[in-house]
């Protein structure tokens, strides 16, 4: 029997081409201790490293602070949503 079904990945669904379309948007990053960063997608490399400006810092859904620019280590993140 075989299996006709699409491959899941395709060109559209590769994380850095997403993040790439989506610079200078608002996204959320959630980082592995739970933090959540928001702001406007200002650059990312093939590491996922990521920079974002005029952001905010979320600890537990709380806003804990505001910064101009946040550089993001990809080791880090858990994930990152389009906001």
């Amino acid at each position: 029997m075989e299996n006709h079904a699409e491959p899941l990945a395709t060109a559209s669904s590769d994380p850095s081409s997403f993040l790439s379309e989506i610079i200078g948007g608002p996204i959320v990053v959630k980082l592995n201790s739970g933090v959540e960063y928001r702001g406007e997608l200002s650059s990312v490399d093939g590491y996922m490293n990521i920079a974002l400006e005029k952001t905010e810092e979320y600890v537990a859904g709380r806003l804990r602070n505001r910064y101009g620019d946040v550089f993001i280590r990809g080791n880090n993140v858990l994930y990152i949503s389009q906001g």
